[in-house]
Order: C-alpha cells, then structure tokens, then sequence
C-alpha cells in the first residue's frame, strides 16, 4: 500500500516536474536554445575532434550550432587592419564621415593607437544628441561612450556570445598576448556562425546580385554567377580552360590572389578591370566593386 502510494506521488511529482520543465523550454528563446546547443554533451562533438583544427578545416565549417564550441575568436574575428576605428579627439564633422562612409552603427574609439581602446560610440547615441535638428551643444566623443569586451584569440565564440547577451555589450576587442588589439567581432559576426550570413538593410538583396553604380562601376555580391555577370558587361574575365573551375566572381578574385583579400583592398585584372574588397571576412569575400577599364582610373 505505501509502495503504491509513493509510487503514485512520485509519478505526480514528476509529472509536475516535466509541466515545468516544457514551460522553461518554451519560455527560453533564442539566446536559450543556442546557449542550450553550446552545452550539448560532450560525445555530440566527437566528429569536430576528427578535423586538425588547421585552416582548411575552419574555411570548410558551416553554419550550426556545433561552432559554438568547435570556433575560437580567432577564427571569426575581423583582422586588426581591417577595423574602422576613430579617435577620442575627432572632431564632430569628421565623426559624421566615418558613420556615413562605413555603413557602420558602432565604432571602438581609441586614445593616440588602436592597441590603447577607450570605449565604443554608437551611432545612436550620436544621433539623439547630436541629429534631428536637436540642441547639438558642445560636441564631446568621451561623453557618449560605451564599454567594450576584451576577449583572448582562444577564447570559444559560444563563451563570447553568453558574455555579450549577459552584459549587453554587443562589440569586442581581441587582444593578443601582448596587450596589442589583434581583431574585433560584433555579437551579429557570432550569431552568423550559427544561422548562417544575415543581410540588412543595407546589403544587396539576394534577387539583386549586382547594381550599376554609374558607368563602368558595378557592386556586386560575390556569390554572382561569372557567365551571367560576364553577359552583363559584354567581355570575358577568365580563359576558357578555367571557365569549369571558377563560376563566381569572389572565385575570379580568389585566382588572381591566391588568397582571401582584404577589405578595402583593390585587385588589378589582367585585362585592365579592377576588384575592390567591399566587404569580406577572414574565410571569404561578401561583396565587391568591379571597375571596367574606362572606369578604374576614376
């Protein structure tokens, strides 16, 4: 009899358990269910134990939830000669070119060299004080700055992400061994290793693999397919031994570097055209800006 008892008290308690546990499952959202993918058992990362962690194996990684524990902040930071940074003494003006000409909303402000981060400004901050027709007063950058997270190159994005979402820092800094800047990521390059690449209002639509910017000068995405791209300009851009292995033109950019350029950098063409680097990572090309010969001087 109490054997039947406990029995049915236990099944109710952990009926009630199991009631409880569906509603925190239903109730911890996105940052829960990636947090939750980050602290998968052990034996689930078996097969990431298989690859030698070398370059190869961090070009070939997909987006998923496995990355949060297999990818260091050093495979996704953004290299240091890359990083749009600004000044503590920069004058409002000059401030107002960097947000416009980047296409950046936050920016890590420094004192005299990159290696000595002071903070970070947003663009929002900027606009509410010092946009929309308000009472600009004086202009100070030191006023409206934000903290930044300083992360090691070992430390794995999934560790970097619960600290970002806890301490509602969305920008960090990596810094060497030395105490120098080495790379900077930003709480959307983290998420897009589990998701996949996420487009903003700013980028090209994906039904829109290129616009005409003006004559001669087209930015395109990287992924476009080179036939229809070559179609579009009316010359071709590889010899036609290379027309089965290369078919976008991020790959077109790929052979004549040998390499992942990077941002900003300009690429000459054999035939006189030129590739700048609008937009790239340290494991591939985004976007790109193709200037025709009769326009690569401008």
């Amino acid at each position: 009899m109490g054997e039947t008892t406990d029995g049915s008290s236990g099944a109710a308690h952990g009926a009630h358990h199991d009631t409880e546990d569906e509603e925190q499952s239903a109730n911890r959202g996105f940052f829960g269910r990636i947090f939750g993918g980050f602290a998968a058992p052990e034996d689930e990362g078996d097969e990431d134990e298989d690859s030698d962690g070398g370059p190869e194996a961090t070009q070939a990684v997909r987006p998923g939830l496995s990355n949060l524990r297999r990818l260091r902040v050093e495979d996704v930071s953004i290299p240091a000669v890359e990083i749009v940074s600004v000044r503590d003494d920069i004058a409002r003006d000059e401030l107002v070119a960097v947000f416009r000409d980047s296409g950046m909303t936050r920016l890590p402000v420094y004192h005299d060299t990159l290696d000595h981060p002071v903070g970070m400004i947003h663009l929002k901050d900027f606009a509410l004080q010092f946009g929309f027709n308000g009472e600009a007063g004086e202009f100070d950058i030191r006023s409206m700055l934000r903290p930044l997270i300083y992360a090691p190159p070992s430390m794995p994005i999934g560790v970097l992400l619960q600290k970002m979402q806890s301490d509602r820092i969305h920008m960090a800094l990596v810094i060497d061994e030395y105490g120098g800047v080495d790379g900077l990521l930003t709480i959307e390059d983290l998420i897009e290793q589990v998701v996949g690449e996420i487009e903003d209002e700013h980028d090209i639509e994906d039904a829109q693999l290129w616009t005409l910017e003006k004559p001669g000068s087209y930015l395109a995405l990287a992924r476009t397919p080179l036939d229809e791209f070559e179609a579009e300009i009316g010359r071709k851009l590889v010899d036609p031994e290379d027309e089965e292995e290369i078919d976008t033109l991020g790959g077109v950019v790929f052979v004549l570097t040998g390499r992942v350029p990077t941002r900003g950098e300009v690429i000459p063409h054999p035939d006189g055209l030129e590739f700048e680097i609008v937009d790239a990572d340290p494991r591939r090309i985004k976007r790109l800006r193709v200037r025709l010969p009769e326009a690569a001087g401008a």
